[in-house]
């Protein structure tokens, strides 16, 4: 089977260097830019939108153009993978993945890719494997980085272990229904005074002055370093469970619309606005969205599965008696079950419907039926409440 994987590094470059790979990804963002506007403009006009080649025409002329000449000192592949973003960008906007292209501000996602005439020194320690099939560089918190990405062919995978389902939750990051549970690390609460004290700092400074950037260097080290822990302790967690399990089943959670603005609109506005607010930060820190992705490709590394299942009920759902109810959750901890009285912590009940479900999905897959949507949370009238319920 194909594997793709994508090794990163740190950069150390000169001055010289330095100054170029600015000059390269400023002529990048210019191009993305100038290409975004005219499309917006062809469409004011009510003319159709340009396609890739459309687009690298347009590229040939402006560097024709006695004003933009100085897009010849960056490679042509960099310019053109450009517009290829900018092609994507409309594309996930019509499949309603994304929102709709915006421009590119300098210092936000300054980067540029080459997709062909790479040579690689391999004398660094973490050696990269397979062919090559494009190089990114970007900058990210004040440093450089460089991103690999490679292909090559490995052997199909077996996968170890049994099935787990999992809940994930903000005072437990995730509960698996095997009993074990993760402790959250909330990056950004650890660090949310800090970044407080930096932006309060940077907003006294003049602005685009010497120390204005200073400080705002500082701001950037700081979210860095959330992000860098978050998305360390994120592969630990995803790597240890894909490993140890063949098949993940997972809550589908619409990330997105959990933590929605909760100030709500002029003419609705919102309630309980700042208890909502702590709790979309709370949601926002977790990063439950990239832990799935994470457990996504890592399964399909190792052989196993991830199966995402409907939300509803899974801690309403008593997993002895079937009994779904929202008076089985006392507290926000507990689960006790008005029916048969099964007592137990509500989020490794959650991690027990979600597993139950997605056995139930991947049932219905087999044999090319149609899940309803609660399929999986109810258990026949045949179990009793003194038997808990067994985890394969």
């Amino acid at each position: 089977m194909q594997r793709l994987r994508a090794y990163k590094y740190e950069l150390m470059p000169d001055g010289e260097q330095l100054r170029q790979m600015r000059r390269f990804a400023g002529a990048c963002r210019f191009v993305f830019n100038k290409a975004l506007a005219m499309q917006k403009s062809r469409y004011e006009q009510g003319e159709k939108k340009l396609g890739y080649a459309g687009l690298c025409k347009a590229l040939t002329e402006w560097k024709a153009q006695t004003e933009t000449a100085w897009l010849n000192e960056t490679p042509s592949q960099a310019l053109q993978q450009t517009l290829k973003d900018l092609e994507r960008a409309y594309a996930n906007f019509f499949e309603k993945r994304a929102d709709f292209p915006r421009f590119k501000k300098k210092g936000q996602s300054d980067g540029f890719r080459y997709p062909q005439g790479i040579k690689l020194d391999q004398d660094n320690s973490r050696k990269v494997l397979g062919t090559v099939k494009n190089v990114t560089v970007s900058a990210a918190g004040g440093k450089w980085f460089v991103s690999i990405q490679t292909e090559r062919e490995v052997e199909s995978p077996v996968p170890q272990g049994g099935a787990v389902g999992i809940d994930v939750g903000i005072a437990r990051f995730a509960t698996l229904s095997d009993g074990i549970w993760l402790a959250p690390l909330n990056s950004f609460k650890r660090h949310e005074a800090t970044l407080a004290k930096a932006q309060r700092q940077m907003s006294h400074k003049a602005k685009f002055s010497s120390n204005w950037k200073k400080a705002k260097a500082r701001v950037q080290k700081i979210h860095a370093r959330i992000g860098n822990a978050r998305r360390d302790y994120l592969h630990k967690a995803s790597t240890s469970i894909s490993k140890n399990h063949a098949m993940v089943c997972i809550e589908d959670l619409q990330v997105k619309n959990m933590s929605r603005s909760a100030a709500g609109t002029a003419d609705a506005p919102g309630r309980n606005v700042r208890a909502r607010s702590g709790l979309n930060r709370s949601i926002l820190d977790q990063g439950w969205f990239e832990f799935r992705r994470q457990l996504d490709y890592k399964l399909a590394w190792s052989g196993g599965h991830l199966i995402a299942v409907p939300p509803r009920n899974t801690s309403r759902t008593c997993p002895c008696c079937g009994h779904v109810s929202a008076g089985n959750r006392r507290t926000q901890a507990r689960f006790a079950c008005v029916e048969c009285g099964y007592e137990d912590n509500a989020d490794l009940v959650g991690a027990i419907n979600v597993l139950r479900a997605g056995h139930a999905r991947l049932a219905c897959e087999v044999n090319g039926a149609v899940m309803p949507s609660a399929a999986g949370t109810h258990r026949s009238k045949m179990g009793t409440a003194s038997s808990r319920p067994r985890v394969q």
